[in-house]
């Protein structure tokens, strides 16, 4: 028989938002009739889901609008290098840690010549890019873009043109990127000035191949017996086991499509493929009605997708009695509602044109705190996740001539980096709850904690849903408790839309969090303000 305690586990497990019904069991529901009930947070350090894979908290730059050009790149800038590399960026981005970016898009990969972007720079053609109607110089690809990751400490997830791109074309850059010499496309490399290859590992097999948008679109059939026959050359090209590929999943649960592509697509492709790709943007539109208690409670729609696509990719493991698990590559998330249409994602054939500049605002900075608790919560499958984008294109980072700033969104991504390393945890959260349509009963409280195996530090993330008022939280420490609480900080503010800028680049930022009193008595109580975002880290 259970005990009460494993009970209440057992019980949260079976119909918390990480399964497929995103309504909270009946008995969560009801357990707490007063909405000002103390929440509490059951930790047992030796609960662990999965370890955090390093390339978790990753993010993404494709050459679309100022993410690159005027971005990460900008030659005569009085910011940049000797490389034309914006070296304020490069510090921010080396300040944020971030593990490993996907490049070159997006969209953009699926009318991308590799060949185009590499050698003498004054010999690189101006084309058009039809994904966004801008025209591309060129003049930064995919060596320029391997020193900068070297640059930055990140590793490159490439991405493939499986749109007007061939099977061959992406194994040539396998072999352009990952062979050291003695063949056509390493002959060309150490050409252009680099010996020793790169030895990318991570592969996205296309971009989004299921949209009517996407350059070459087609089948799920046609795109899967591709990326097969993809998979397949560049095995041949680069036979190391730590090479991953990536299929295309859906771009989203709004496809007609959606879960069949994947089905359809890895019944070509499984056997080959180590992965497969989701995709999300969220916004506080027409699907949460402008209620912005909805809204910050969207990451529990992002993890009933997470849940579904793995289900599709167990159900053709088992199919074709296969001993191998594929990963799934959350590759672009992020929140994006407002810069989106014609006025936005149209370059008039000009270069690095202002393009899907998102300005976010705190209520987004709330939901992507969600989603990184999400994602923690499945780092059991998802090994592989990226912020949509980085620099300037629905990103945390904005330059301008003279610098940068902060976008509200990069705090709890950078915390996310900093804190949320080793293992997580099974955590237990008993919280009050409120009714959001068609999500069902969601928690005021939601709450996500890893544990550093190496100095057996704790880091905890703590959302606040509750727009209105603050939140007292009761941690119950299951065996050991920490040590003291040795970083605390908050985000929050009275304005849910209140936005940081050029001229108020710290409006929403990171405040103090009075740090909780040791827990002798193996409980930690605090409270959390309305409105907000917190993480503590704990020292072994």
């Amino acid at each position: 028989m259970l005990s009460r305690r494993r009970f209440l586990h057992a019980t949260a497990l079976a119909g918390s938002a990480a399964a497929a019904d995103l309504s909270l069991t009946p008995w969560l529901r009801a357990q707490s009739p007063d909405a000002t009930a103390t929440a509490r947070i059951y930790v047992d350090p030796e609960r662990k889901l999965a370890a955090i894979a390093p390339t978790l908290f990753g993010s993404f730059l494709e050459h679309l609008g100022r993410a690159i050009y005027d971005g990460i790149y900008e030659p005569g800038s009085k910011l940049s290098d000797a490389s034309g590399f914006r070296t304020d960026v490069m510090d921010e981005i080396r300040r944020l840690g971030v593990p490993i970016i996907r490049y070159p898009g997006g969209n953009f990969v699926s009318g991308y010549n590799w060949l185009d972007g590499v050698g003498p720079k004054q010999n690189r053609p101006k084309v058009l890019d039809k994904a966004w109607n801008t025209i591309d110089s060129n003049q930064f690809g995919t060596d320029d873009f391997m020193a900068w990751c070297k640059a930055v400490g990140t590793l490159p997830l490439m991405g493939l043109n499986l749109g007007t791109g061939t099977p061959e074309q992406a194994a040539a850059l396998v072999e352009y990127c990952n062979v050291e010499k003695g063949t056509e496309w390493s002959e060309l490399r150490r050409k252009n000035g680099v010996a020793e290859p790169y030895n990318v590992k991570h592969w996205c097999l296309g971009n989004e191949m299921d949209g009517p948008w996407q350059i070459g679109h087609m089948t799920a059939e046609e795109y899967g017996l591709k990326a097969a026959d993809a998979a397949r050359q560049m095995r041949m090209v680069d036979p190391s086991p730590s090479l991953k590929l990536v299929a295309c999943g859906s771009s989203g649960p709004g496809m007609p499509t959606y879960l069949e592509w994947d089905r359809q697509v890895l019944d070509q492709c499984y056997n080959y493929v180590d992965g497969l790709s989701l995709h999300r943007y969220l916004g506080n539109d027409e699907e949460t009605g402008g209620s912005s208690a909805k809204y910050v409670a969207m990451n529990l729609s992002l993890e009933q997708q997470i849940v579904q696509t793995a289900a599709v990719c167990d159900v053709v493991q088992a199919e074709k009695r296969s001993k191998k698990q594929l990963h799934l590559s959350f590759d672009e998330w992020n929140v994006w509602y407002r810069a989106r249409g014609p006025k936005f994602d149209n370059g008039q054939r000009t270069e690095a044109p202002h393009l899907l500049e998102e300005i976010y605002n705190l209520e987004d900075a709330l939901l992507v705190g969600g989603i990184l608790n999400s994602l923690m919560r499945h780092a059991a499958r998802v090994r592989i996740a990226c912020l949509a984008q980085l620099v300037n294109v629905i990103a945390p980072i904005m330059t301008n001539d003279s610098g940068l700033f902060i976008q509200t969104i990069g705090y709890p991504y950078g915390w996310a980096i900093q804190y949320g390393r080793g293992d997580v945890l099974d955590l237990l959260v008993q919280a009050p709850a409120y009714e959001a349509e068609g999500l069902g009963a969601v928690p005021y409280i939601d709450a996500g904690a890893t544990r550093n195996p190496q100095d057996g530090s704790l880091g905890m993330f703590v959302l606040n849903r509750d727009l209105n008022k603050p939140r007292e939280i009761e941690v119950v420490w299951e065996g050991s408790a920490p040590g003291k609480a040795i970083a605390t900080q908050v985000l929050t503010g009275d304005d849910l839309k209140a936005s940081n800028s050029f001229e108020q680049p710290k409006k929403v930022a990171p405040q103090s969090f009075p740090s909780p009193a040791a827990a002798p008595s193996g409980r930690t109580r605090f409270e959390v303000p309305a409105r907000s975002y917190t993480v503590i880290q704990w020292a072994g």
